[in-house]
């Protein structure tokens, strides 16, 4: 026992990779659920002790649903040079390749990636085997983050390499298929950790808090709270030439690491959401994240969800912590990616020994907040929406989460109605999943839908 926290109870690693088919279904999985659900996560192989929780090796899960059956359950380290030890850093510069890839993974045009922001993404086949890094047929030369969007209307991919040093950030566009069509650095930006962004109709919006690169962290991750980073919002027009009219916005001390959603309401006025922390409430999840003593007992302690409202009439910016629960993981129902959503789900957790894990939905039209507990010992993973049949109001749809249960070391995959928040069914997996961070549904669509 090491007494990591992120080598303990929910994020204990599992050793091995297992198959499994033919699982049980409590309930009734509705007939549109058919395709794959992929949840990444760092689960280090057996005696290896990262320094850093995010240091971690890439495992993906997943879940195959087809006509109301659940037909397999799989688990695979994505295999990158740095599950097998090699390092990061070389007498050459940085190893793009090197990666855990453990933080995310998407699909986009036919190709499923595994994603960490410091390197190149690593292709999966749909089986979730390893494929091998992947560089937009050589036009991507940055690192990846680890949260791209996909616009709905246009079906691009929108995202950014970051790097501590110069060039800070560099921006990239994606066809729908998957063609690298646009990459330009971003003027203005500095060292600050940028993990994820807004993307709306007209902009791109990125978050600049007081978490910056910090050559003295020794935990493997670069980078902490500086009172003398600005925090700011860069706000780009999406259009030819945006980079040169970027603007960026003082706001108030924090860091957002994860953002629900941004829009251009009926004013023109840019609106950014997400979870966001203050500077104890960031020391608290690095002691967690890196085992360091203090207080530390969760991994998102204080992180209460906040809302900018950028006015580029007036200059100004207007921002309210919207929530105190602690919640992170924000969701929505991704049709209304950089459009004005009226629903956004996300994950609690206990804060100050306040409160329990589970499933929140804010309305964010009337204020209401519906909580839905897991239970005692359990705890879920993010909340993926995915729309039902004839859908006709934006919260027709069901929530999918992966529920893992210390008490009896199992897990199950939830499938909540998104309305209510009430369980329509549940598959029941052959193991405890270890908690983990972002997935995707990936519903079956084309000619390769029917191969495994």
């Amino acid at each position: 026992m090491t007494g990591k926290p992120y080598l303990t109870g929910h994020y204990t690693p599992v050793a091995d990779e297992i198959t499994a088919t033919g699982l049980t279904v409590e309930g009734t999985l509705p007939p549109e659920l058919t395709g794959r659900l992929v949840r990444n996560g760092h689960n280090p192989k057996p005696g290896v002790t990262p320094t850093h929780w995010f240091k971690g090796s890439g495992m993906v899960h997943g879940v195959r649903l087809r006509a109301g059956r659940a037909e397999w359950y799989r688990n695979r380290w994505v295999r990158t040079p740095a599950l097998d030890g090699a390092p990061y850093l070389t007498e050459h510069g940085p190893d793009l390749t090197a990666s855990t890839a453990g933080t995310h993974v998407i699909e986009h045009a036919g190709r499923l990636l595994a994603l960490c922001e410091a390197n190149l993404p690593f292709e999966l086949t749909p089986e979730l085997e390893t494929v091998g890094a992947y560089d937009f047929g050589g036009r991507l030369r940055t690192a990846m983050t680890a949260h791209p969007k996909v616009d709905p209307v246009t079906g691009e991919l929108h995202f950014f390499g970051s790097s501590p040093v110069p060039p800070y950030l560099t921006y990239h566009v994606a066809d729908a298929s998957g063609e690298i069509v646009r990459s330009f650095e971003v003027p203005g930006a500095s060292a600050a950790l940028k993990h994820d962004f807004g993307l709306t109709r007209s902009h791109v919006v990125f978050v600049e808090g007081n978490v910056t690169f910090d050559p003295a962290e020794r935990s493997g991750i670069p980078y902490g709270w500086n009172d003398e980073q600005p925090a700011r919002i860069g706000v780009m027009p999406r259009t030819l030439g945006g980079a040169g009219r970027i603007r960026w916005y003082p706001v108030r001390p924090g860091s957002m690491l994860h953002a629900a959603n941004a829009y251009e309401d009926a004013r023109g006025r840019i609106v950014l959401e997400g979870p966001t922390v203050d500077r104890e409430g960031f020391e608290r999840s690095w002691n967690w994240w890196t085992g360091a003593p203090g207080r530390g007992s969760e991994p998102s302690s204080r992180s209460f969800n906040r809302r900018w409202v950028i006015d580029p009439d007036t200059g100004t910016v207007d921002e309210d912590t919207v929530d105190d629960l602690a919640t992170e993981f924000p969701t929505i129902n991704e049709d209304y990616l950089g459009a004005e959503h009226r629903y956004q789900y996300a994950v609690s957790f206990p804060d100050d020994d306040l409160g329990g894990y589970g499933i929140v939905k804010y309305d964010r039209t009337t204020g209401e907040r519906h909580l839905r507990p897991v239970g005692d010992a359990r705890l879920p993973s993010e909340a993926l929406f995915v729309p039902a049949a004839g859908a006709t109001r934006e919260d027709d749809g069901y929530l999918l989460t992966v529920v893992s249960d210390l008490k009896q070391d199992t897990s199950r995959l939830l499938v909540l109605d998104a309305s209510g928040l009430d369980q329509v069914a549940a598959v029941h997996l052959p193991r405890r999943v270890t908690a983990g961070v972002h997935g995707s549904w990936i519903p079956d669509n084309g000619p390769d839908a029917d191969q495994d």
